[in-house]
C-alpha cells in the first residue's frame, strides 16, 4: 500500500476497532473515493467492507457521505436492498465525512450483466425487481430524511446550457419543448436520482443492491423511471428499461408493490429530460478537458458524444429526419484529393498519418495493455478514427448543413438558437426539428456510425 493508503487504512482500523486489510481504491467517484477493504475483528472474524470518503472541505452537507448514511438506513427499514451501514462520521483521518458500508459480491458493469450468459435469469427477474425496489424508494417519507433537497428539473437546463462555450440548438429546442409539454406535477417523494445499471449490484438472483445515492433528492418519482429509460442507460440493450425489460413489466411490477399508477407519457417526458441532462453532462465534462482544468483524451471524446443525445431526443419529441437515414459513413466526397495535385504539406497527408498512429495504437499499446491503460488507449483510438472521419466528410457535412440552416432563415448556429428561444418553432417543432435531427444523423456518421444501426428511442 501506498503511504495515503497506510494513512486510510490506520485511521479505519482506529474508528472500526479491529485490523485492515486488503483496502483497495475503486475506480470512479467524482465527488468521492471509494476503497474496498476486509476488517479483522478482535474474535478474528473477518468482514468485507466499502468506505467512501468525501472530498473538499465538507461544507455542503446535501448529498454528503453521512447524509447518505441516514439515507440508507431508511431504505432499509422500508425494505429496500441497500448495503447495511457500518460506521459514518467526519474526520477521523478519513476526510471531511465518510460512511464505510458492508460489501455486496456481485456486478456492475452493464454490458456484462446485458450480454454475458451467466445473466440471463438475473436479466429475466431484472425489470419487475428494480420496479419493486423503486416503490420503495419512493416510499421513504422525505420528511424523515434530513436535509433531503428538492429540485426543479426545468430549472437546471438553461444555466447548464449557457455554460457549455458553445451554442447546441437541438438541445435549446429540447429544452423548450420540455417546458411545453411538461405533466403535471405528481406527489413529492424521495427519488434516487441516478437508478440505472452501473448504480445496481446484480447477482445470479436479479437484484442485490442500489448503491450510489449521492443524488437523492425530493422530486416526483417517476424521474426514476424515466431514468431508467433514457437511451443512455441502455447500453445498447434492446430492451426500453436499462436494456434488458420492458415498460409494462416496469409499472406493473411498480404499481403491485405500492408505487402510483404511472402514465407511459409521462415517462416518455421523463426520457426527454434525462436525454437532455446527459447531453449537458457530457458538454460540462469535455469542458473541463477544454479548458485546462483536467486534460484527458476521455474527456475530450465524451464531448463527440453529445450528438448521440440530441438523436435520441428529437426521436422521443416525435421529430423525423428531413432527410433518409444513412448508417454507412459514405464515400469519400473527394475521392481524387491527394492524388495529382501539389500539395503544400506533402505525403503522409494528415489523413494518412491518423492512420499510422491508430495503427500503432491497435497492434503496440491496446494488445499489450491492461487495465486503465488499455481503456484510454481505446478512447485515444477511436478518437483518431473520428478525426479522420471528420476530414474525410466533415467539407460536404457543413456545407450542408449551412444549406438548411439558411432554409430557416439562420446564417448559423447561434441565429437559430435564438430562434428558438424567441418561441418561432413553438407551433412547429418539427421544421426546426427536422432540420437539427438531420445535423445530428450527420454528427454521428463522424462520431460512432454504428449508433445509428440502434432502433429509436
Amino acid at each position: 500500500m501506498s503511504a495515503g493508503t497506510d494513512d486510510v487504512a490506520d485511521a479505519l482500523a482506529t474508528v472500526l476497532g479491529g485490523q485492515v486489510e486488503n483496502l483497495r481504491r475503486l475506480p470512479g467517484g467524482a465527488s468521492r473515493v471509494t476503497s474496498s477493504f476486509d476488517l479483522i475483528d478482535s474474535d478474528g472474524s473477518r468482514r468485507s467492507l466499502v468506505v467512501q470518503q468525501d472530498r473538499g472541505d465538507g461544507a455542503t452537507q446535501n448529498g454528503s457521505a453521512t447524509a447518505e448514511a441516514e439515507l440508507l438506513e431508511a431504505a432499509r427499514r422500508g425494505r429496500v436492498p441497500v448495503p447495511e451501514v457500518v460506521a459514518s462520521g467526519k474526520g477521523d483521518g478519513l476526510g471531511p465525512r465518510w460512511l464505510v458500508v458492508t460489501r455486496v459480491e456481485g456486478e456492475t458493469i452493464p454490458r456484462k450483466i446485458l450480454r454475458d450468459p451467466e445473466w440471463e435469469e438475473a436479466r429475466r427477474l431484472l425489470t419487475a425487481q428494480c420496479g419493486q425496489a423503486l416503490a420503495a424508494i419512493h416510499a421513504i417519507e422525505p420528511d424523515s430524511v434530513p436535509g433531503l433537497s428538492a429540485t426543479d428539473p426545468l430549472a437546471d437546463p438553461r444555466p447548464l446550457l449557457d455554460a457549455l462555450g458553445e451554442v447546441r440548438p437541438a438541445l435549446e429546442l429540447g429544452a423548450r419543448w420540455l417546458d411545453a409539454h411538461r405533466p403535471a406535477q405528481g406527489p413529492i417523494r424521495t427519488v434516487h436520482g441516478d437508478f440505472r445499471l452501473g448504480n445496481l449490484m446484480v447477482g445470479p438472483d436479479g437484484l442485490r443492491a442500489v448503491l450510489d445515492w449521492e443524488l437523492a433528492h425530493r422530486g416526483d418519482p417517476v424521474e426514476d423511471i424515466g431514468w431508467l429509460c433514457a437511451p443512455a442507460w441502455r447500453f445498447g440493450g434492446a430492451g426500453r428499461v436499462g436494456g434488458f425489460g420492458d415498460l409494462d413489466v416496469l409499472l406493473e411490477a411498480y404499481e403491485t408493490a405500492g408505487g402510483r399508477a404511472v402514465d407511459p407519457a409521462e415517462v416518455v417526458w421523463w426520457e426527454a429530460y434525462g436525454t437532455m441532462k446527459w447531453a449537458v453532462v457530457c458538454g460540462l465534462q469535455a469542458s473541463a478537458h477544454l479548458s485546462g482544468r483536467t486534460r484527458s483524451v476521455e474527456l475530450a471524446a465524451i464531448g463527440r458524444r453529445i450528438c448521440e443525445s440530441e438523436w435520441d431526443l428529437l426521436a422521443l419529441m416525435g421529430i423525423e429526419p428531413d432527410e433518409p437515414v444513412a448508417v454507412e459513413p459514405g464515400p469519400d466526397p473527394d475521392p481524387d484529393r491527394g492524388r495529382g495535385i501539389t500539395q503544400p504539406f506533402g505525403r503522409p497527408t494528415a489523413a494518412e498519418l491518423v492512420e499510422a498512429v491508430t495503427e500503432y495504437l491497435e497492434s503496440n499499446v491496446m494488445e499489450k495493455s491492461t487495465g486503465r491503460a488499455a481503456f484510454e488507449a481505446r478512447v485515444a483510438r477511436n478518437a483518431l478514427q473520428i478525426a479522420e472521419r471528420e476530414m474525410r466528410m466533415g467539407p460536404t457535412i457543413a456545407q450542408d448543413h449551412a444549406r438548411r440552416l439558411a432554409d430557416l432563415g439562420a446564417a448559423s448556429d447561434g441565429e437559430l438558437v435564438v430562434a428558438i428561444r424567441a418561441g418561432r418553432f413553438d407551433d412547429d417543432w418539427q421544421r426546426a426539428g427536422a432540420v437539427l435531427m438531420t445535423s445530428a444523423r450527420d454528427q454521428l456518421r463522424v462520431a460512432n456510425p454504428s449508433y445509428l444501426e440502434r432502433p429509436h428511442p
